[in-house]
């Protein structure tokens, strides 16, 4: 072969010129950084996504920084925690792009003295206070809507102080915010011991997608290393050998990432699962490469004439294999969410620079280093084993095929039981602190997830109209019964309560006022009495044309917010259709992303699936060979997907994706057992079994091989902290296993079946 005795012969320049190559395209590494934004999982023309920023051109683009205060005994109406919630109010100021801090002390308080209205902090001295003040704030606060399950809790032992962050477009910021957030935090517990705190928030959050990513590279990519070094040694049994795919798999990362880094993409949580993907599915090239050499130096070849013999055989299945591998991945541009993407073109990159470096950089390294071939005895077991394994598969043909029929339509029963459903905070698991911390404040009393609304009154100054006001407060009650609501924030408490205030306190006037001119003046009244950073520019919009809503809600998950979501737009449609705007929030976009990315995936899997059948039947020369190839490549995800609903049953975000990989991934094994069969019956003119037995023998090993490390490979992103990746990691690792046996147990009697009247060469 002209190609490989050229790769030999340039050995030094071709690895020379590798090395530079990777030195070059890695130097992008440099300018990968970590993307800490939520929003970095929505296109640019996702329709909640505009949705949200439409609002926040209303109401401002902010994020928040939320500590929750819980007293080890007691609640939180003494003397002490009330000055300790004071404090932290006034330190909150100091955080970064702060333009807001709410706290119980701080809140506005509106009394009638000698018939002007008095607004100013419910707690100023709090150390000083009598009992009986204590015990009259302790009912003001546990008595006041606006402040109960919103900034405390009923019982009134745990409460929230909230700094409302001006949210930059420079991601450092962020990393600034939760630093600063993060010092003061310690700082206050270190000061008082005798109360809890507790760090939440959407900046918090953000924070944690970066943190995810950067933990996970730095844990599972070395335990993935090791992982790989060790199997390939103990499969291939060749020092060389493992060397030489340590290199290509480590180049091949090295580039893609560095590419990458050259072409502006950034470090997201599943962009940093891109190396460990990419070490993995790297390695399958070398693997039947090496292998097949080394069968050919113990047969007697010399190491020229065994790479020369290996690089013919398996030139054409590697390309395929890495060519179906990149298609799989790049099908991934059909998701809706950009990191995925990412990942997908990161990866794709990945198999190409792995396919470029197992025939160039592999058989050049190979040529250059001295290997020994042994005829162990532990390598003449392994051997022997797969073709054992060959012969019992010929030998029970059809018991094999009824058998794998059955597992098949078993565990494909089990996507049934699936249930697409996903919840946001539980991204993360119980290792970070964000996770355990908001799951223990939302168990307290706060809903941590809130769906905002915008709501116009249809002119200026129209907030002012006692019908707009009456409405808001129809959709409000509404809402304030619905299933999983918490609070909901309006303008029309604020009112209320001015209308009760200025009526002596009389219950009777908690109510909208019949007159406009009324409203107004009491809305004027207060806003002018309101300090710095505490007005209503968050509430109202600037000509007060409208008016913001806030609905907390927590412990749903992405369906049940789905459906809150159409409850209230139909409910809107048919009681208040004049005001009726599109619900808006973070909470609600992470809500529709698994269901947007799975109807892109859906596209995405379809092309893919006929991009790879319409390769295979080229490559291989056969309609027939080519249809029953997609068997074994379409099953394995179906079967995994089936396993995971017997298991587990609720499956989010990561379904979308793992479809078109494991498509990918799995065609591998297929293509190589697919192209050792057709050698056998065309080139050496062997019957359907023979040929069967041939395929085991001389790539059997190797197909056993690459899928092992390919599991294990999977198997680590299970080590990872962040819910999609572990989803991902252990579907996909189901997949390549079911498609190993699909591979050994029932491709090869179909094959034997389907093909037993065909003749290629010799007489079947």
């Amino acid at each position: 072969m002209r190609y490989a005795e050229a790769v030999i012969r340039l050995r030094w320049l071709i690895l020379l010129f590798t090395v530079a190559v990777v030195v070059v395209a890695g130097a992008g590494m440099g300018k990968l950084g970590f993307n800490n934004d939520d929003r970095v999982f929505f296109s640019s023309d996702n329709p909640q996504l505009l949705a949200l920023e439409e609002f926040e051109n209303t109401y401002n683009k902010e994020s928040n920084v939320i500590m929750m205060v819980e007293p080890k005994e007691g609640d939180v109406f003494t003397a002490s925690t009330l000055g300790a919630i004071q404090e932290l109010t006034e330190a909150s100021w100091q955080i970064p792009y702060s333009s807001r801090v709410d706290s119980i002390t701080n809140y506005q308080h509106t009394i009638v003295a000698e018939d002007d209205l008095v607004v100013g902090d419910l707690v100023s001295d709090p150390e000083n206070m009598s009992a009986d003040e204590l015990a009259k704030v302790r009912s003001i606060a546990l008595g006041e809507p606006m402040l109960v399950n919103r900034m405390i809790s009923p019982d009134g032992t745990m409460t929230a102080v909230v700094a409302t962050i001006l949210k930059p477009e420079d991601k450092d910021v962020i990393m600034e915010v939760d630093a600063y957030a993060d010092k003061m935090v310690e700082q206050f517990k270190s000061d008082h011991p005798e109360l809890n705190l507790y760090l939440t928030g959407a900046i918090p959050f953000d924070m944690a997608f970066a943190e995810v990513s950067q933990q996970d590279m730095s844990t599972l990519i070395p335990a993935m290393f090791a992982v790989l070094v060790i199997g390939i040694y103990l499969f291939i049994r060749s020092l060389a050998g493992t060397f030489a795919t340590v290199l290509v798999i480590v180049f091949a990362t090295i580039a893609a990432m560095g590419l990458a880094g050259w072409y502006g993409m950034s470090i997201t949580a599943p962009t940093g699962m891109a190396p460990i993907i990419i070490l993995t599915i790297a390695v399958a090239d070398s693997v039947h490469i090496l292998t097949t050499m080394l069968q050919e130096m113990r047969r007697g070849a010399t190491k020229h004439e065994a790479i020369v013999e290996s690089m013919r055989i398996n030139l054409m299945p590697v390309f395929l294999t890495s060519v179906t591998t990149a298609i799989g991945f790049l099908s991934m541009n059909f998701s809706d969410a950009p990191p995925f993407r990412d990942l997908g073109n990161i990866a794709a990159t990945g198999v190409g620079a792995a396919f470029l470096f197992s025939v160039l950089l592999l058989p050049a390294v190979m040529a250059i280093l001295p290997i020994r071939v042994s005829k162990c005895a532990t390598t003449m077991a392994n051997r022997t084993a797969t073709e054992r394994l060959g012969e019992f598969v010929v030998s029970n043909k059809k018991p094999l095929f009824i058998a794998m029929s059955a597992i098949i339509i078993i565990m494909g029963l089990g996507t049934l039981k699936l249930e697409l459903d996903d919840k946001f905070r539980e991204y993360f698991d119980e290792r970070y602190a964000i996770r355990t911390e908001t799951d223990y404040v939302e168990q307290k009393f706060m809903g941590m997830d809130i769906i905002e609304i915008s709501l116009p009154a249809g002119s200026e100054n129209g907030i002012n109209e006692p019908a707009y006001l009456n409405k808001l407060e129809s959709l409000a009650s509404h809402m304030r019964g619905a299933k999983g609501v918490v609070h909901v924030n309006s303008i029309t408490d604020i009112i209320k309560k001015l209308n009760k205030t200025m009526h002596g306190d009389d219950e009777a006037y908690y109510r909208i006022p019949d007159r406009r001119d009324l409203i107004a003046q009491y809305l004027l009244l207060y806003e002018m009495s309101l300090p710095f950073g505490l007005d209503l520019n968050s509430t109202l919009n600037i000509d007060k044309s409208a008016s913001r809503m806030s609905i907390s809600i927590k412990d749903m998950s992405a369906v049940e917010m789905r459906q809150m979501e159409a409850d209230l737009a139909d409910w809107m449609k048919e009681n208040t259709p004049d005001i009726y705007s599109y619900p808006t929030g973070i909470s609600l976009m992470f809500a529709h992303i698994s269901e947007r990315n799975i109807n892109g995936m859906l596209t995405g899997s379809a092309l893919a699936l006929v991009l790879i059948s319409g390769i295979l039947i080229l490559a291989l020369r056969s309609v027939k060979v080519g249809l029953i190839s997609l068997i074994p490549n379409l099953f394995p995800a179906f079967m995994a997907f089936g396993l995971w609903g017997y298991t587990f049953g609720r499956v989010g975000l990561a379904v979308s994706i793992v479809s078109v990989i494991s498509l990918g991934i799995v065609v591998d094994d297929t293509v190589h057992f697919l192209s050792k069969y057709l050698r056998a019956r065309r080139e050496l003119g062997m019957g359907t079994e023979d040929a069967v037995r041939y395929t085991f023998k001389t790539v059997g090993k190797a197909i056993i091989t690459t899928s092992v490390v390919l599991t294990a490979g999977f198997l680590v992103l299970t080590l990872s902290g962040f819910r999609i990746n572990l989803s991902m990691g252990l579907l996909t690792a189901f997949a390549v296993t079911f498609a190993l046996f699909a591979d050994l147990f029932f491709l090869p009697p179909m094959l034997m079946w389907f093909e037993k009247g065909n003749h290629y060469g010799k007489k079947d």
